[in-house]
């Protein structure tokens, strides 16, 4: 085992509304082991909103970030000159919410004279669920349904990825949020939505199924959530009645198409195991269905654990350990630093 590649990993992510911070143990050429991880999740101050307010979730990163740290050092039984490298996300994300973590990584590093490495937000999503008790093996197809990411990926090993579909308009999570709004459900609609969901009936509306079957593996979900309104206009005064009936025919039409997608992917690619990673990833209804079918296909289903679905700083801090160690990347003495709130995952390959 090669010794300077056990390095001790800390990730900081503050990509949108929630601030977590994590230390990882890398292992040579195994799969890095998680010691500690916090998470802070913005979601009440926002609700009053009913979104994502940029300005005050920076200022809330600002508040976070530090005391996170030291809550993970303390858990882990580490001190800060133990740490190796400081990594963090560098996009895709909010801007000002990006910047805050980059600035604080990036003096840490300074601080410490260690080095500090940016993270795809999207590759830490897409290798969370090597922390699961079921950790996966290269090469599969992931499915990445992140906020306002919905992508099929091929992946032949870290920093290795092929895209084959994405979203050309709404992704998954936006069609779950937007469609909650459209219902009076409330910020963040999309967990709010599949709650309701599983009181009502799938089959009540008659809902579209967009590019379910366009020979590609691209997405498309901005006209669903047109048809909700519609929907939810045509059923007026009998809306509130009809609500979880509307709610869980919205999210079977979104489950269909990427259940039917996935298997898509799947089958063009020859590949026997996928990878599902995103906020999306903990739909019940979704990991039920892509199981079931997946189970008749004799194929692998993967998830990250259920708490690591949302952003999360152990996907950082991971997805930096898993670079390093494949010779990826270097982390690197140079604090100046940047972030980009618009990032294409497929466009990091081995940088």
């Amino acid at each position: 085992m090669d010794e300077q590649k056990k390095q001790l990993v800390l990730g900081i992510e503050s990509s949108c509304d929630e601030t977590g911070v994590a230390l990882v143990q890398s292992q040579g050429s195994g799969v890095p082991a998680l010691l500690a991880h916090a998470l802070h999740s913005q979601i009440e101050m926002h609700q009053a909103y009913g979104g994502v307010v940029p300005e005050l979730a920076s200022r809330d990163h600002i508040r976070r970030v530090l005391p996170l740290t030291s809550a993970v050092l303390a858990e882990a039984g580490r001190s800060l000159a133990e740490v190796d490298v400081v990594a963090y996300t560098r996009g895709p994300g909010l801007a000002g919410a990006l910047l805050v973590g980059a600035g604080v990584a990036c003096a840490l590093g300074m601080a410490l004279g260690k080095p500090v490495l940016g993270v795809h937000h999207l590759e830490g999503h897409l290798l969370s669920p090597f922390l699961s008790a079921d950790p996966p093996e290269f090469p599969f197809v992931a499915l990445l349904v992140s906020g306002g990411h919905t992508q099929l990926m091929r992946v032949d090993g870290v920093g290795r990825y092929e895209l084959l579909g994405e979203t050309i308009d709404d992704a998954a999570g936006e069609a779950f949020d937007k469609s909650a709004k459209l219902m009076g459900l409330g910020y963040p609609g999309g967990p709010a939505l599949s709650r309701l969901a599983q009181q009502g009936d799938p089959a009540a509306f008659k809902l579209p199924r967009p590019l379910l079957h366009s020979g590609n593996l691209d997405f498309s979900f901005a006209g669903l959530k047109t048809a909700v309104l519609t929907q939810a206009r045509k059923l007026g005064d009998e809306l509130e009645a009809r609500k979880a009936d509307l709610a869980a025919s919205t999210q079977a039409a979104i489950v269909e198409v990427l259940v039917k997608k996935s298997l898509t992917a799947l089958q063009e690619t020859g590949l026997q195991r996928i990878v599902v990673a995103g906020g999306v990833g903990a739909n019940r209804q979704l990991r039920e269905q892509l199981d079931a079918a997946c189970a008749k296909r004799r194929v692998r289903v993967h998830y990250p654990e259920l708490h690591l679905c949302t952003d999360n700083g152990a996907m950082i801090a991971l997805a930096a350990a898993m670079r390093l160690q494949a010779g990826q990347q270097q982390a690197i003495f140079d604090y100046a630093f940047d972030v980009k709130p618009r990032w294409p995952l497929n466009a990091i390959q081995g940088a």
